[in-house]
């Protein structure tokens, strides 16, 4: 390819993470003052701060890329071939409740699909990094290396996820329930940080409902270098314009298996 390989990004995404980081830690259980933005989420000085440490680092080195942030929005060529996509805490109500589940999520698009992903937590010190055409890798103090998910789980016995039900459009509910009906059972919470279990393999399914580019953008190539698969409920492969509905699941069986009961 005449563009640079996806994975030479890799170290500013790193950088980036590490700039994340050295913002949020400070923070972390903290007295914060919490903003409400017009869809009522929280968002707090912690995150628009680790998105400005981060967007000044892509600015210097690849002015020439487009940026999409969930606290500033849009700059550069809406047009541009590349996008990176960041969401500084994803789970700022787990962050100022004081609990180590939200991550910083990180994602280089290229023609309108991630190919590129990081889910980062600060706490923990661990980090999913997933490149498009290579195995994903989970780098944490106590279990570095490549990961994977479950190959073989029946649908009757998979763990399901979700971060919450108030996330599901009404419609979008009571397919969730049918597809809850025929699992094992639903853990609820976690954010992003379930789909980093999904890689590790404790989680089997996690279907959400309105989530943004910047929600699921680092997902699919570390779901899928981890051997899962990432889609809509539907199964049409994500992009910027996706109904905002998202299914992980383990491995393909089990994924068209979910996209059956979803649809039941």
């Amino acid at each position: 390819m005449s563009h640079p390989a996806f994975s030479d990004y890799l170290p500013l995404a790193q950088q980036c993470a590490e700039a994340a980081r050295r913002v949020i830690l400070p923070y972390f259980r903290q007295s914060l003052a919490i903003h409400a933005k017009e869809d009522d989420s929280p968002v707090t000085k912690a995150d628009q701060e680790a998105e400005a440490a981060m967007r000044a680092l892509l600015t210097q080195h690849v002015p020439h890329h487009a940026i999409l942030g969930e606290e500033a929005g849009h700059s550069g060529q809406i047009d541009n071939e590349w996008l990176w996509v960041l969401d500084p805490i994803d789970g700022t109500r787990a962050f100022v409740t004081g609990r180590p589940s939200f991550t910083s999520l990180i994602s280089l698009f290229y023609k309108g699909r991630p190919v590129l992903g990081i889910i980062d937590q600060p706490i923990t010190n661990e980090r999913w990094i997933g490149v498009e055409g290579a195995p994903s890798r989970y780098d944490a103090p106590h279990m570095p290396g490549h990961i994977g998910t479950c190959q073989h789980v029946p649908l009757h016995e998979a763990e399901l996820s979700c971060t919450a039900p108030e996330i599901f459009r009404p419609a979008q509910y009571q397919c969730f329930q049918k597809l809850q009906k025929q699992t094992r059972r639903t853990s609820w919470g976690g954010d992003a940080y379930a789909y980093g279990l999904l890689c590790l393999g404790h989680i089997d399914i996690i279907a959400e409902d309105t989530l943004k580019p910047w929600d699921w953008g680092p997902l699919l190539p570390i779901i899928t270098g981890a051997g899962g698969c990432v889609t809509d409920w539907a199964g049409n492969a994500l992009t910027l314009e996706s109904d905002g509905t998202i299914l992980a699941c383990a491995n393909p069986t089990l994924h068209q298996e979910a996209i059956e009961a979803l649809s039941s």
